[in-house]
């Protein structure tokens, strides 16, 4: 259970971490705690699942790319952990992932989100996937970003 100073730890982290240079020394002297004592709390919060990661979020479209698409590739469950593997590699996928496919119109099963500043890149970039998988995916589609979601962390 969370007890008065988690609370107050999650609400000084609502909003993000402080962008300094030492962001967990900047909570400490905020919440008049030690240092050490905010780093274990957060790592409890983890161990514990009440904080799923502790992570950056960027805005991509801030940071100019706008070619932002999901890429999703029909690989069965027997070439999935190499497929994964193989796309561990490429820098340019921020996140890749499985999920369960809806057959008969939904036949993919592995995600990876690519980040492009024009169509050109973006479609550079899927093809590179699509050449890393070889014949481990039969298929695949790309659900471009048309809209900015709010993200947001754990609120109290």
């Amino acid at each position: 259970m969370l007890d008065d100073v988690d609370r107050r730890l999650i609400r000084a982290t609502q909003e993000g971490l402080p962008l300094v240079p030492q962001p967990y020394h900047h909570l400490a002297e905020a919440l008049d705690l030690p240092v050490a004592e905010v780093m274990t709390r957060l790592r409890q919060m983890q161990a514990e699942g009440i904080l799923r990661r502790i992570a950056a979020v960027p805005n991509h479209y801030a940071l100019g790319y706008r070619f932002n698409g999901m890429t999703v590739w029909e690989v069965t469950d027997q070439d999935m952990e190499q497929a994964g593997e193989r796309l561990r590699g490429l820098p340019f996928i921020s996140h890749c992932y499985q999920r369960p496919s809806l057959p008969p119109d939904w036949p993919y099963t592995l995600f990876a989100m690519i980040h492009a500043r024009d169509a050109a890149t973006a479609e550079s970039l899927i093809q590179q996937v699509a050449q890393t998988l070889g014949g481990l995916s039969r298929s695949h589609r790309v659900l471009f970003s048309t809209r900015i979601l709010k993200k947001t962390g754990l609120r109290l």
